[in-house]
This record gives structure tokens, C-alpha cells and sequence, in this order.
């Protein structure tokens, strides 16, 4: 109660003009972040619901398992699978390579979208924005204006300022019901109706409402992360890395509580290092479920802001610099022992040669982190769709018709996916449903091809629209009226604007992107911030006025 009576005064004295101007920063900031925070309880142990104790069928015979592994923010860059690494290859991937090399490598994969959640509802339905309507990242209340503030307050160079629509704001859903319709037919809903136990681990950021939580799109079980801390900030096993460059950072480290949900019950604290908590509790549903088809959707956070290590990892790591870069690094070896836990659990099981596995991370490595080279050779961020924001990995892994080794050129995206999982587990898409995404596996197993329409692959954020058709993309940023157009196949890294030498090819694919905007529906909140992110530089630098940025609503 006295916190709430706290809060009302200062937005009180806020109003009465009582406290100066170089104290509302703080001010906004302190209400922004406590006027939402939840009780936690201690930690709770998940009893998983057990399969039965002797299989009907064989493994070999049963339908495959699915193990769908989705990162956060990861940058191509980061796997030695890619050949590069973190930190100059000083920190390889060995489990993750050795799941790329196990099947199927997507050299040109996807993601959805150039942030998180719109992805994420791309890789659940297999639908683009345009008809689903989800086409912004859910943020919490007063992010976007301590963002905005902060980020202004900041010398950026020659970046201009932030916007922020207050009224926008005001007119929102809440946070909670800011989700994917219940209408939507997830992947969890197709793979649950032809039998399959179903359970997500993790992130979600798709809505908590009663329609929208996990368990409303088709999960069994779900273990929510209800916050984002890896650990508590002043726990005696952490390192931490705070970004004082960046305002997202510094919002996230206010406002995050370590928290976890089950079964959208009441929070509670996790069991440990994020991380590895989800990987253990991924281990007791493969061990749970052994006996019949399953479907795990394990959504990691890692390496997402706020950056923060177990010690052990950190010292693991070795003497890297700078600081940020040595958590973040240690960040990615706990992801790489994940997958490596969770191959080793399932070939312990006997399930490994008919079990799939889907690695991949929902976008590209984030600018705001300050790290130059997570995203080479690619230009561009998260919150961008430059290659180096759209550009991710995507390894399937399915040794009962996958040949180890296997790569393929052909592009594919995140919205490919349900269609691919649906396929292999031998269910029907859903009736009267548009499906955008494409069954990947004949062109992973060898027995065909994939084949979008117009052999093109679409993402947007408001007003900033992008194409890709064949080896040609375009850019369309619609607040600065400036396209860019790139001939990927003789310039993959976006390097060559070609907008004012090749109008006609201009006019083609804007042509097919008025197409695939023409029927729209609209979306299911607006945006709230209007961000200008520069393309080559990192939110640690100094932009310049010859930079080029790119606008983005969200």
C-alpha cells in the first residue's frame, strides 16, 4: 500500500511542477517500473504430466517427436558453425555446430520479423501480419516513454530524435491483451489434436490473456517466463553487464523481476540461471514423455538484454574485453551446453533418431548492445530488416530422413515452419485458414523444392516495408521516402544501393509488395515510438551525418 501511495505523490508533485527537471528522469523512471511489479513467490517444483509407463508403438513407429529450440537476439556471427564466433571465434558453439552438421543448414533463413514477438506469431501460424494483425512487439506500460526520454537525452550524433505518441499510448490494449487472437490456429493446436503432448518452455511474449497464453493456443503445460532476469541482480552466482549507452537497457534493469509461471498460475522464482532452469526442466519432459509423441517448444532468452552470466561460464569464457562482451559470451556458452543437454537426453531415451529438432532465433543480434561484429558479414540489427536483422539460423535435425550434412540455398523464413512441423508429424493444416509458410522438408529430405509465390518473402513494420523476390530486395522506409534496392546474389551484405539506377526493378517489386498490402487487416494495437536505428553503427557509437538510419515503428 505505501508503495502505491508513494507513486501517487510523486506523479502529484510531477504535475504541481514541484520537482525540477533534472530529477523527472529518475522520477518517471521509478514510477514506470514499480507501479508494475508483481510478489514472487519462492520456488515451485513443475510436476510434469507423465506419459504412460510402457510405449505402444516403438519410437521408430510412433509419429516423431518435435524439439523446437528458438534463441533470442542471437547473430549469426556468434556460431563457429558460420565460422566466425564470438569474440574472434575464442568462444566456439561445438553442440550447436554439431546439430547444424547432424542435418539440414538453411544457409539463407529468416526470421519473421526484425524483433520478437511478430516472429514469433509467424513461426506459431505460418501467417504474415498482414492477415493476422499482429505486427508490433508488445511492450510494457511505460517503456515506450522512459525509452523515448532517455534515448533523447542521450548524444546520439546525428540520429534524430525519438517520437512518442502519448495518445497512442493512452489508446492501447493492455499489456496482457496485447496477444495473438484466439482465432489464430497455432502449430501447438495442429500437433495437439493429432495427439501430441504439448509444451512450451520459456519466453512466449505472444499475449497473456485468456485467449493468447500458451495454454489458449494449444499448450498442455506451459513454464512461463514471467520476467526476464536471468538471476536476481545481487544473487552471489551472477555477473552482470549494464549498458549505460542504451535506454532499453536501462528500463529492462527497473522494471525485470526474476520470475517464473506455471500453467499461467501465480510467479514464483525460477530454479536457477534461466537458462539452465529451462534446460533442466526441458530434460524431465523428454524423460516424461518418452512413451508417446511430443512437441517441446523450448523459447530461450538468451542472449537478450539484460546481459547477465553465471560466474562459472564467465571464468569459462576467459579474459575477454570489453566487459559486455565477455557476459554476452558467456551467455551463448549456457545456450550452446543447452542443446547440447538436450540432444544427449534424447539419444539417452532412445528417441534421438525420430525425434526433430528446429534450432533457431527469433532475429538478428541487437545494435544496442554495443557488440560491432555479432551480425558480420551483414549489414544492419534487431530492429532493423537489413540482413544482419533478418539473417538467422535455422538448423533441422531429423536423422530418421535427414541426411547429416545437408544444405540448401534456397531461401526460407520463419513463416515456414508450422507448415514443415505439421507436415512431418503427417497433420492436416487447418481448414478455411490462409497458410504463407511452405513445407520445408522436400527440399531438406531431397524429395522436392519450396516455392513461395512470386518466389518472395515479405516483412514490415508500419510504414517500413521490405521484399525480397528471387536475388533482389527492397527497402521502402516510408517516413524518410527512401528505398533501397540490393542485388543479393552479387551483393549479399547490402553494401550497392541500386534504387536510382534500376527504377524498373524498383517498380516490380513494389509492385508486389501494394500486392501484399493490399488486403490487409489492421493492426491489432498501433505503434507507440517511432525509433530511427542507424544501419552501421552500434548504439555505443557516434553516428554520423553521413550514416544511414532506417525509421522504425513499434
Amino acid at each position: 500500500m505505501w508503495k502505491k501511495l508513494a507513486i501517487g505523490l510523486v506523479i502529484v508533485l510531477l504535475g504541481a511542477g514541484v520537482i525540477g527537471f533534472l530529477n523527472r528522469k529518475a522520477v518517471i523512471l521509478y514510477v514506470a517500473t514499480h507501479s508494475g511489479r508483481t510478489d514472487v513467490a519462492p520456488n515451485v517444483p513443475i510436476e510434469w504430466d507423465k506419459g504412460p509407463d510402457v510405449a505402444a508403438l516403438a519410437a521408430a513407429d510412433r509419429p516423431p517427436n518435435i524439439v523446437f529450440i528458438l534463441v533470442d537476439d542471437l547473430g549469426v556471427n556468434d556460431l563457429s558453425t558460420f565460422g566466425g564466433g564470438v569474440a574472434g571465434g575464442r568462444v566456439p558453439t561445438p553442440n550447436i555446430d554439431r546439430l547444424a552438421a547432424d542435418g539440414a543448414l538453411f544457409t539463407q533463413a529468416y526470421a519473421g520479423n526484425g524483433t520478437c514477438a511478430p516472429s514469433r506469431a509467424m513461426l506459431m501460424t505460418g501467417r504474415y501480419p498482414t492477415r493476422t494483425g499482429f505486427a508490433f512487439t508488445p511492450t510494457p506500460p511505460g517503456m515506450g516513454k522512459v525509452v523515448s526520454m532517455f534515448a533523447n537525452d542521450m548524444d546520439r550524433g546525428a540520429l534524430p530524435p525519438v517520437d512518442y505518441s502519448r495518445d497512442a499510448a493512452d489508446d492501447a490494449l493492455p499489456f496482457a491483451e496485447m496477444g495473438l487472437p484466439g482465432s489464430e490456429v497455432t502449430i501447438a493446436e495442429v500437433l495437439k489434436a493429432q495427439g501430441y503432448h504439448t509444451v512450451h518452455i520459456g519466453k512466449w511474449h505472444l499475449g497473456r490473456s485468456a485467449e493468447s497464453n500458451p495454454n489458449a493456443q494449444g499448450f498442455d503445460e506451459s513454464l512461463l517466463m514471467a520476467s526476464g532476469l536471468f538471476l536476481p541482480e545481487d544473487d552471489p552466482d551472477v555477473v552482470n553487464a549494464k549498458l549505460d549507452f542504451d535506454p532499453i537497457d536501462t528500463f529492462l534493469w527497473a522494471r525485470m523481476q526474476f520470475a517464473a509461471a506455471f500453467n499461467s498460475g501465480a510467479w514464483f522464482a525460477p530454479g536457477g540461471y534461466l537458462t539452465d532452469y529451462w534446460t533442466d526442466e526441458s530434460l524431465k519432459v523428454i524423460e516424461a514423455n518418452r512413451n508417446r509423441p511430443f512437441f517441446l517448444y523450448l523459447a530461450h532468452w538468451g542472449v537478450h538484454t539484460p546481459l547477465q552470466a553465471t560466474k562459472e561460464d564467465y571464468e569459462a569464457v576467459g579474459d575477454i574485453e570489453p566487459h559486455r562482451l565477455r557476459v554476452y559470451a558467456a551467455m551463448l556458452r549456457a545456450l550452446d551446453r543447452s542443446v547440447g543437454e538436450i540432444t544427449a537426453k534424447l539419444e539417452d531415451e532412445g528417441l534421438a533418431d525420430n525425434t526433430i529438432i528446429v534450432f533457431s532465433s527469433d532475429n538478428g543480434g541487437a545494435g544496442y548492445i554495443g557488440l560491432p561484429e555479432i551480425n558480420q558479414p551483414y549489414r544492419g540489427w534487431k530492429i532493423t530488416l537489413f540482413e544482419g536483422g533478418i539473417r538467422v539460423p535455422m538448423f533441422v535435425k531429423w536423422p530418421a530422413k535427414i541426411t547429416p550434412g545437408t544444405r540448401i540455398n534456397t531461401p526460407v523464413a520463419h513463416i515456414d515452419v508450422m507448415p514443415t512441423l505439421a507436415s512431418a508429424a503427417g497433420a492436416t493444416l487447418p481448414e478455411g485458414v490462409e497458410i504463407d509458410g511452405r513445407d520445408m522438408l522436400p527440399v531438406a529430405t531431397g524429395s522436392g523444392t519450396i516455392s513461395h509465390p512470386n518466389d518472395a518473402l515479405f516483412w514490415q513494420s508500419g510504414y517500413y516495408h521490405v521484399v525480397r523476390a528471387g536475388e533482389w530486395k527492397l527497402h521502402v522506409d516510408g517516413r524518410q521516402k527512401k528505398n533501397w534496392l540490393f542485388d543479393l546474389a552479387n551483393d549479399p551484405t547490402e553494401q550497392v544501393n541500386l534504387a536510382e539506377t534500376r527504377t524498373g526493378k524498383v517498380a516490380e517489386l513494389q509492385a508486389l509488395l501494394d500486392a501484399h498490402l493490399a488486403d490487409s487487416v489492421a493492426p491489432l494495437y498501433p505503434y507507440t515510438i517511432e525509433s530511427p536505428v542507424a544501419i552501421d553503427k552500434t548504439a555505443a557509437d557516434k553516428v554520423g551525418p553521413d550514416d544511414e538510419y532506417v525509421w522504425w515503428p513499434n
